[in-house]
């Protein structure tokens, strides 16, 4: 069934770190032109970058540095990032992409509407370093609504490639929900950041996305969030509207749709998902604090890493991997989606999960070079001979900031993703580590604000 390759085939990282080691030339995608280094702004933002933030009492930065020097370091990171991967539609002029497959492994794909979300979102906080920041914004924001996915037009088809002299929509056009919520989360963000009075009311689009979200992407019994609008029509083998993914676990940016919209039905959402954290953690990796890449919901309505069941699929596993049930690529930013939420908020129902991870992973490794790129949930397993890799080290910067306990591994953490430490990422064939990295810079020096604040 085609669902079932599109989802096999969704998100596959296994060569990046090789490409970490061995790849030090950047791929280009002909006929997309680049964006040019950010200028000097001129527009008229609202919450300009850099803004600061306070975080919840308690809470940490980078104590080694001056705010100038992180300040600095996100916008170096940021132009390097605009660089090599927002990228001009070369067939319509007015929108722009995030193109994501500079490692090559994915065919003649350009981009998914994962890479489309972190993009929109770090454009938007970083209007007013940017003066091209609304501009790509609102071209992004034209494409991803020239992109609908077929189940509900409100939502992003998650994959597209270039052929045949246009970009079309390849591997069925459903929907990812983990772009699609930080879709929404960014339409916010601009609407806080330029005000919807002008060609796109940012709010209202927010609200439509928010709203498909909820209609189609999450269980409209069981309140969990769900892969995608795809697994309404996915059949019964497995049944995947009783799966959801730890790494989708945006609870800040379902607390600011509950502020959008009024919709109730988000606070079950929350519930729902602190629950699955607090039950997954207790039962299966309470020395570690690691989260599977894939839950499932048992028919006693008890929630499990999908390693405790057995698949009757073609190769015995999940969905993605055999590592479906292991600390692995998806769930390696729960420390950064979830540690998010909570610097923000100040919620503590997960914080004894970010602990115990904290306190595992400081035990086991000294140096962010040492941290492995996938742990079974107990932590002894390594998944993959490679370490140190950006998708895997840079979201435990954020979550280490809960406390005060943990500042040298922040510091150590902070230096090991600047520029200086890292001067040729950028050229690695690493989207995916480069987007995490950015986005928990951006965390990290305090410039992570939100639409509403604090819940």
């Amino acid at each position: 069934m085609i669902i079932m390759g599109i989802r096999y085939g969704k998100r596959r990282h296994f060569g990046v770190t090789v490409v970490v080691l061995a790849a030090l030339l950047a791929g280009l995608f002909p006929g997309a032109a680049g964006i040019g280094s950010a200028a000097a702004n001129t527009s008229t933002e609202l919450r300009p970058f850099p803004q600061h933030v306070t975080y919840t009492a308690g809470a940490i930065k980078p104590n080694h540095v001056t705010q100038a020097q992180m300040d600095a370091e996100v916008k170096l990171l940021y132009n390097e990032y605009k660089q090599k991967y927002i990228k001009q539609n070369p067939y319509n002029s007015n929108q722009y992409y995030v193109w994501y497959n500079d490692g090559g492994w994915n065919g003649d794909a350009i981009t998914v509407s994962e890479a489309h979300g972190y993009g929109m979102m770090i454009t938007a906080l970083m209007g007013g370093h940017d003066s091209q920041a609304k501009t790509l914004f609102d071209g992004m924001y034209r494409y991803f609504r020239a992109h609908p996915s077929s189940q509900n037009p409100d939502l992003m088809a998650w994959q597209q490639a270039n052929r045949n002299g246009s970009i079309i929509d390849i591997n069925g056009a459903n929907s990812a929900i983990d772009g699609d919520m930080d879709i929404a989360y960014s339409l916010l963000l601009a609407d806080k950041q330029w005000g919807s009075a002008g060609t796109i009311n940012y709010r209202a689009e927010a609200i439509k996305v928010i709203n498909a979200i909820m209609n189609s992407e999450v269980h409209p019994v069981h309140y969990h969030l769900q892969l995608g609008d795809w697994v309404q029509i996915s059949g019964t083998n497995p049944d995947y509207r009783n799966a959801t993914r730890p790494s989708d676990f945006m609870l800040q940016h379902m607390k600011e749709f509950y502020q959008a919209t009024g919709d109730a039905r988000w606070l079950l959402v929350i519930d729902t998902t602190y629950s699955i954290i607090e039950d997954v953690y207790a039962s299966y990796s309470p020395s570690t604090g690691l989260l599977p890449d894939f839950v499932y919901r048992d028919t006693n309505g008890k929630y499990k890493p999908v390693s405790q069941f057995t698949w009757n699929t073609p190769n015995g596993y999940f969905l993605e991997s055999e590592f479906d049930g292991d600390y692995n690529y998806n769930s390696c930013r729960t420390p950064w989606r979830i540690g998010t939420d909570y610097l923000v908020t100040g919620n503590n129902r997960a914080k004894q999960q970010l602990t115990a991870l904290n306190q595992f992973i400081t035990a086991k490794h000294d140096e962010p070079w040492e941290v492995w790129s996938g742990y079974s949930l107990d932590g002894q397993t390594k998944l993959s001979p490679w370490d140190g890799g950006m998708d895997f080290t840079a979201p435990l910067m954020v979550s280490a900031m809960i406390s005060s306990s943990n500042q040298q591994w922040v510091n150590d953490l902070w230096d090991y993703h600047t520029n200086a430490s890292n001067p040729t990422a950028l050229e690695w064939n690493y989207y995916y580590g480069n987007s995490i990295r950015l986005l928990s810079m951006i965390v990290a020096s305090g410039n992570w604000w939100t639409p509403t604040g604090a819940l």
